[in-house]
């Protein structure tokens, strides 16, 4: 179960006055005290401002799993924590993620099994799968009962990492889910045998608030919210709230929002950094401490059809997708 994180509120720019000339014999004083105040600053590395404006927390490394206790429990796993990573504007970094995030959960001993819940399949070709190669997808574990779980998920070759794949068959799965009962809720009965057997299960979501995302978010304990540091990226995050609060109002009370996660930022421009503050400023510590900046090494593991994590594992893309795996985990508990 995740833990929900308190929505900030937006504050003014303070001013400030200009200083008076400092007097000759308070010059040396005034130079020492920058040094005295960066060598504090180093000493204890909470303090580091992060690009988003707030201090790091200090994360510890993950440890093993918390299962079930008591005598009963013997040899069961916890039920797996369910993520939905949701917006509804594509090319936000929701596959990269899902991609990455996935591959750090399974480095630190986590069970994970990704969902390729998008027609596009980005996420089964990002993995080096090609979709019009595979046999049984999702769309046949939703709308075919007689599909077991162990028919479509796939080893990816990456230890604690599966796949449930997607290929173009699942467009049409959205039309044929308006005649189902219970319609809304189909993901969550496919992906039950599911639950038991992994940790962690990632959701990657179509750039869309139709049937298939509501049933994505209806299946799911938290959504991460990945957004681009662009001034378009922003402006649908209050329509996908709205969604996010009408599916935790009638379908699926747990559902919370794990943290809305900047990508493809650039520190360089004062665009980047602006939007950035003013997700803080709106969000609070809604937004995640980690930010995913922009690079090509992301482009390059795609094409090499692995995660950055194993594509160049000691990158400043792998190193943060590792910070931000730290970050769900201490604030889903129960992965």
């Amino acid at each position: 179960m995740c833990r929900q994180t308190e929505k900030g509120r937006a504050v003014s720019e303070p001013t400030f006055a200009v200083p008076p000339k400092t007097p000759a014999n308070l010059r040396v004083a005034t130079k020492q005290a920058p040094r005295a105040a960066a060598a504090e600053q180093a000493a204890d590395p909470v303090s580091e401002l992060g690009p988003t404006g707030r201090p790091f927390p200090a994360l510890p490394e993950p440890g093993p799993r918390r299962g079930p206790v008591g005598e009963a429990a013997v040899g069961q796993r916890s039920p797996a924590t369910v993520i939905a990573l949701c917006n509804q504007k594509g090319g936000v970094g929701k596959t990269t993620t899902v991609i990455n995030l996935g591959a750090s959960l399974a480095e630190f001993g986590r069970k994970v099994l990704l969902v390729d819940f998008d027609p596009q399949a980005s996420l089964t070709v990002g993995l080096g799968i090609n979709p019009n190669e595979v046999d049984s997808t999702i769309y046949h574990l939703m709308m075919e009962r007689d599909v077991p779980l162990d028919d479509v998920v796939i080893d990816t070759g990456i230890e604690n990492l599966d796949l449930i794949p997607s290929n173009i068959d699942f467009a049409g799965a959205e039309m044929q889910l308006i005649n189902e009962v219970a319609r809304e809720q189909v993901l969550a009965r496919a992906l039950e045998p599911a639950v038991s057997r992994y940790d962690v299960i990632l959701i990657d979501c179509q750039p869309s608030l139709g049937l298939l995302t509501v049933n994505a978010l209806a299946a799911a304990d938290g959504v991460i919210v990945p957004l681009e540091c662009e001034y378009f990226a922003l402006r649908g995050v209050a329509l996908l709230k709205g969604t996010i609060d009408k599916v935790q109002d009638r379908l699926n009370p747990k559902l919370q929002i794990v943290g809305l996660l900047g990508t493809m930022y650039d520190g360089r421009t004062v665009h980047s950094r602006e939007v950035l503050q003013t997700l803080v400023s709106g969000w609070g510590d809604a937004v995640f401490h980690t930010v995913i900046r922009r690079t090509v090494k992301f482009s390059e593991a795609t094409v090499a059809g692995e995660p950055l994590i194993a594509y160049a594992t000691s990158s400043a893309g792998a190193d943060a997708y590792r910070q931000l795996a730290k970050e769900v985990l201490a604030r889903c508990p129960g992965a």
